[in-house]
């Protein structure tokens, strides 16, 4: 594995796979073997001491941290992260981890004042949403409380859009996340910070005419291998997206080392690549961290 440059951001990590101690539920072993073919390093998971070291392998200062609500909790089949086990990893470690806060639509108001004290308390930057856990669209009225707040505390959401896969043969998810869903929020949030993630497969053009659209709304590449990203979507990152895409690999789906070779493979431009990698991310989420231009500076 070749020696990267650090400093990367990675926008999009699931929590649990730097946890082997916490259960999975079936997920890792039909989802993750099953379905994507990972390695058992990948399906056990690590340490958090050792993912730190896969971040260093890979080029990786920070990585933001899924508290995920995949469902609601009163469905049988549901993937929940509490968020003070992600703030807890956090606050061990505040230089290579921040967190993001999921939120669940059938909370109601309860939702709503723990993602305040997500924020306020427990120190995370931003939200997080499946909108197929919950088998309605981004842009269905039950988010938009959820979206109120989040402008009312400043902090980005991200949500994935584009298909799902079969995460379990007992609840097959319909594929509710068209990337169009976010003009609509857009339209009716303009100060709302908007990150589609997953890059809107097999929808990224869709995804791309958002972005393109709205000031507001930003492009995640994580989910996918660099490798089979749609030309597309690497032009975009190469020209005029450059402001508009962040860098994710929402491990263990793609593995932290393959995601940054291969995006290095892809020959952006070096101010292109480290606003992808890095710039973008900070200026989003208002991290304390130097841009690409005064790390080189310094």
């Amino acid at each position: 594995m070749p020696d990267f440059a650090p400093g990367a951001i990675d926008a999009v990590v699931n929590y649990e796979f730097a946890d082997p101690e916490l259960e999975r539920k079936g997920w890792a072993e039909n989802f993750i073997r099953g379905k994507i073919g990972a390695e058992e390093s990948r399906i056990k998971g690590l340490t958090p001491e050792a993912f730190i070291e896969k971040m260093d392998r890979a080029g990786i200062e920070h990585v933001f941290l899924l508290a995920v609500k995949a469902g609601s909790a009163m469905t049988t089949i549901n993937r929940r992260i509490p968020y003070e086990k992600v703030a807890e990893l956090c606050q061990r470690y505040p230089g290579r981890f921040s967190g993001l806060a999921g939120v669940d639509p059938t909370e109601g108001m309860h939702g709503l004042r723990e993602l305040e004290r997500a924020v306020k308390e427990l120190g995370f930057i931003g939200a997080h949403l499946y909108p197929h856990w919950f088998e309605m669209a981004p842009d269905h009225a039950r988010y938009y409380p959820i979206y109120a707040k989040c402008c009312e505390l400043d902090i980005p959401i991200q949500m994935q859009v584009g298909h799902c896969l079969r995460y379990s043969a007992e609840r097959p998810l319909k594929s509710v996340g068209r990337p169009i869903t976010l003009d609509t929020i857009a339209c009716d949030f303009p100060d709302l910070k908007l990150v589609g993630i997953h890059i809107g497969w097999p929808w990224t053009e869709e995804m791309i005419a958002v972005a393109y659209k709205h000031p507001n709304v930003y492009i995640g590449t994580d989910a996918y291998a660099p490798k089979h990203w749609d030309e597309k979507f690497v032009r975009y990152m190469n020209s005029f997206g450059q402001d508009k895409v962040l860098f994710g690999t929402d491990y263990p789906v793609i593995d932290l080392e393959r995601a940054r070779a291969e995006f290095e493979e892809l020959g952006l431009r070096e101010g292109a690549k480290w606003k992808v990698l890095r710039d973008n991310a900070i200026r989003l989420y208002g991290l304390k961290l130097r841009l690409s231009g005064e790390r080189a500076a310094v």
